[in-house]
């Protein structure tokens, strides 16, 4: 499963997409259709620019459940993140499907575990996830955010859903440092989503 981990929590903080397990998988900034969904990852999408992408089906991690990831980022300078898997076994369809609500739940597990280890404090999420539309897909998504040391709130959110047998997982950052707000950013998934998701 794609994590966010200290090389994301920092890349957030240097508003870049370097992936967490970049240096340690194969990596393209060649823009691709992921195999499984078909779903296209051309250079440009919903006005986002494709910067790379992450096999974790390759050596060395040789681990094909975890699927790729894919990273974009926007004029303004928000990163997003998608990532295609299927944990070696067929996904349902949709957002309210008990694989769905399982891996969603170990999503957020995992992203609060990975901001308390990077050295974010007063991590906030709300205690019930809701769902999100975009286009003509629903997702089961949430909002979380993190401290960072120097007292500047890190934002992620969210979004997975079942897909053509595979999970997908959209994640966006952003930094109130940055003067980026959660309206840029759900502005940003409005252009994204339905455009990657058609």
């Amino acid at each position: 499963m794609f994590r966010i981990g200290k090389a994301l929590v920092a890349a957030v903080l240097l508003a870049s997409a370097t992936p967490v397990a970049a240096s340690a998988q194969t990596q393209s900034t060649t823009p691709a259709t992921n195999a499984g969904t078909r779903l296209n990852f051309p250079s440009s999408l919903g006005g986002a620019t494709f910067e790379r992408s992450v096999n974790y089906a390759a050596p060395p991690g040789n681990n094909p459940g975890q699927g790729m990831a894919y990273y974009y980022s926007t004029p303004k300078r928000l990163t997003i993140s998608v990532q295609v898997y299927d944990l070696g076994r067929r996904v349902p369809a949709g957002s309210d499907n008990p694989a769905v609500t399982a891996q969603f739940n170990a999503e957020v597990a995992s992203a609060e575990q990975q901001f308390k280890h990077a050295g974010y404090t007063s991590f906030q999420k709300p205690s019930v996830p809701s769902s999100c539309t975009y286009g003509t897909v629903t997702f089961r998504c949430l909002a979380y955010s993190g401290l960072t040391q120097a007292n500047s709130r890190v934002y992620s959110k969210l979004l997975l859903t079942g897909f053509r047998d595979h999970f997908v997982k959209i994640r966006i950052d952003w930094m109130q440092s940055h003067q980026q707000t959660a309206a840029d950013a759900d502005a940003a998934l409005q252009a994204f989503v339905p455009a990657l998701m058609h």
